[in-house]
């Protein structure tokens, strides 16, 4: 008896919400997916945030985004939003559906990190990694299920980090925030189960985005990520963005059988966990 190989499937006719589109991850994502069929609408431009250590993306990298986008012959439609604010990410899921019709896939990748021990995190630190990472996840994800339930079909990815899978010293604030954001889908995977619409997360390791730059003249950007990454099995000290983007896209390829599930890109790091 023959083996039945299965081929991706082809996401013509998708339209596809990515948060934190203007650049990193998102503007991977953004690509990838557009070269697999799919409409893509980016989000990004939060407000100022006070206590981040490096700048954020601006209209220049959301355009650049969209550009690449519409190369692949997709339509695009770039849009500031803070994920903060649920009337920003309401009124643009309102928007989306407006112009495209139908909202099929999110992935809610919008996040800031910040670092440093948990007894010097300030409560404004705390409220930006909170307001964006948890919050914000929270907002895209309540705003875009109503269109994917009428649809009956629907693809949620959200990035949280393999911070969100073990304690790393100097991460309590941030971490914290990425564990929640697992809790979170996998508990909407099981009340959306029967619907169509599938949820999981993907959790990366260190990527080399502009969100953590090395120093000048260094390889990787300072102590505490220095020591992270020498706990990583496999011997180099960096993913891409492109080694995410395959994981996200499979899961919005996939039939529908894979859902409340966590893929980790982490470079064997929670293989020493029991």
């Amino acid at each position: 008896m023959g083996i039945s190989v299965p081929s991706l499937a082809s996401l013509d006719g998708r339209v596809a919400v990515i948060t934190g589109g203007a650049r990193g991850q998102g503007r991977s994502h953004a690509v990838a997916l557009s070269v697999a069929g799919a409409d893509i609408v980016l989000w990004d431009l939060p407000g100022p945030m006070s206590t981040l250590t490096y700048p954020l993306a601006t209209r220049d990298d959301l355009e650049a985004t969209s550009k690449l986008v519409s190369e692949q012959g997709r339509r695009c439609l770039a849009l500031s939003v803070d994920v903060r604010d649920a009337d920003q990410v309401d009124a643009a899921v309102c928007q989306t559906v407006e112009e495209f019709g139908r909202l099929d896939i999110a992935v809610a990748n919008a996040g800031v990190v910040t670092t440093g021990p948990l007894v010097d995190v300030s409560d404004e630190a705390w409220e930006e990694l909170v307001d964006t990472n948890l919050t914000g996840v929270f907002h895209t994800l309540r705003a875009v299920v109503p269109p994917m339930r009428e649809q009956r079909w629907g693809r949620i990815v959200v990035t949280s980090s393999m911070g969100g899978r073990m304690g790393i010293p100097g991460q309590s604030a941030y971490n914290a925030t990425k564990w929640g954001v697992i809790g979170m889908a996998k508990s909407l995977a099981l009340e959306l189960a029967k619907e169509g619409i599938t949820v999981n997360v993907v959790c990366p390791t260190t990527a080399q985005t502009p969100m953590v730059q090395p120093v000048p003249g260094e390889d990787v950007p300072n102590e505490l990520i220095r020591r992270y990454m020498r706990s990583n099995p496999i011997p180099q000290p960096w993913i891409q963005p492109e080694d995410v983007t395959r994981a996200v896209l499979y899961l919005v390829e996939e039939p529908g059988v894979v859902t409340g599930e966590v893929m980790e890109i982490g470079l064997g790091a929670s293989a020493r966990m029991p």
